[in-house]
């Protein structure tokens, strides 16, 4: 039985239906679920990531196997996996990354993955120059991770890096975008309220109702 098959296994006899149907309807019925609750998936394969680890590689058969696997459990699986493993992430990776990102997009796994964009980020600066690629991709969830992939780096946020990223997605219809603006926003405001507000005022009349809600929240 190979690592696959033992997941699937734990997986299969932690199986509860009848919240695999609710997890299922939370997520507009776009995914299967074994209707595992994040805290009981996770201890399931806890002392598999520690073994991984020790390894000092990324399974990258592993987790290809995974991702297509018809069940949502495995996608975040694999990107709890990438989070774990993300000291030995290097920038070529991302070319690996990005076919999952293409791949069962919705919000759930594309918030994983601008967490595992930004730390390599903070490793290597050819990072920023993809990110401004990405935000101009017809890929709009491509675009979603190029916003927010600085959440939560404070006083390391590419302020120059933010805006140009931000401004090239004034315009959209698209929520999952002006959220995302948004929540950048907001998030940046706590470390520097200062700097989000005179964005606001700067742009305001280009950014969308939503943005400027969400990214005004703790001003």
């Amino acid at each position: 039985m190979d690592k696959y098959e033992k997941i699937k296994k734990e997986f299969e006899l932690n199986e509860d239906k009848e919240k695999a149907l609710s997890m299922s309807k939370y997520m507009r019925d776009l995914f299967l679920f074994y209707g595992i609750q994040t805290p009981k998936r996770k201890a399931i394969y806890k002392d598999f990531l520690k073994k991984e680890r020790q390894s000092n590689k990324i399974d990258w058969l592993l987790l290809d196997k995974c991702y297509a696997d018809e069940h949502r459990e495995f996608q975040y699986f694999v990107c709890d996996y990438l989070l774990k493993m993300q000291e030995f992430l290097t920038y070529e990776d991302i070319s690996k990354i990005k076919k999952y990102i293409k791949t069962k997009q919705w919000w759930d796994t594309i918030d994983f993955f601008d967490q595992i964009i930004s730390q390599i980020g903070l490793k290597d600066k050819r990072v920023d120059e993809l990110m401004l690629r990405w935000s101009k991709d017809q890929d709009f969830w491509l675009r979603r991770i190029a916003i927010d992939h600085q959440l939560g780096r404070k006083e390391k946020t590419n302020t120059k890096l933010l805006e140009k990223i931000i401004v090239n997605n004034f315009g959209s219809k698209e929520f999952f975008i002006n959220k995302a603006i948004g929540w950048a926003l907001r998030d940046y405001s706590k470390t520097n309220p200062k700097w989000v507000e005179n964005f606001i005022n700067r742009y305001q009349n280009q950014m969308n109702h939503l943005s400027i809600k969400e990214a005004s929240k703790y001003l």
